[in-house]
């Protein structure tokens, strides 16, 4: 049974910056590809960012490059995303996802492409 859990949201002022955690459980006999999403009130479920199972491919949302770093520990099974320079746009909740793969290279950036998801923490950034 695979199991996802998110840690790490809370609330912060603009500008400010957080760090969320994400710790599988049941992948560590496979490969995978994870990734952040978030999904704002109204608004579809976007991806912030997605790590291949070697971690040399990574994918960044266009509203997220060069302020969100993701990362991940194999020998842990944790994926992390660092986000810096938050902004009130990036209020959400976000989510945790993992999906298996035969590459050790790919990512993928639709929420369709994900079978695995956490339960989601709240990101809230004010003004």
């Amino acid at each position: 049974q695979v199991q996802l859990v998110e840690s790490g949201g809370g609330a912060v002022q603009a500008g400010g910056s957080l760090r969320l955690s994400c710790a599988a459980s049941g992948l560590t006999s496979s490969r995978n590809t994870m990734g952040w999403f978030r999904q704002a009130p109204g608004k579809e479920r976007e991806c912030v960012a997605a790590i291949s199972w070697s971690g040399y491919n990574i994918y960044y949302g266009d509203s997220v490059k060069g302020r969100f770093t993701i990362s991940r520990d194999n020998t842990r099974s944790t994926v992390n995303l660092e986000m810096n320079s938050l902004k009130p746009e990036d209020t959400a909740v976000y989510y945790c996802a993992a999906v298996r793969t035969v590459s050790t290279s790919s990512t993928y950036s639709g929420a369709k492409d994900y079978n695995y998801w956490g339960q989601g923490t709240q990101v809230t950034v004010s003004s």
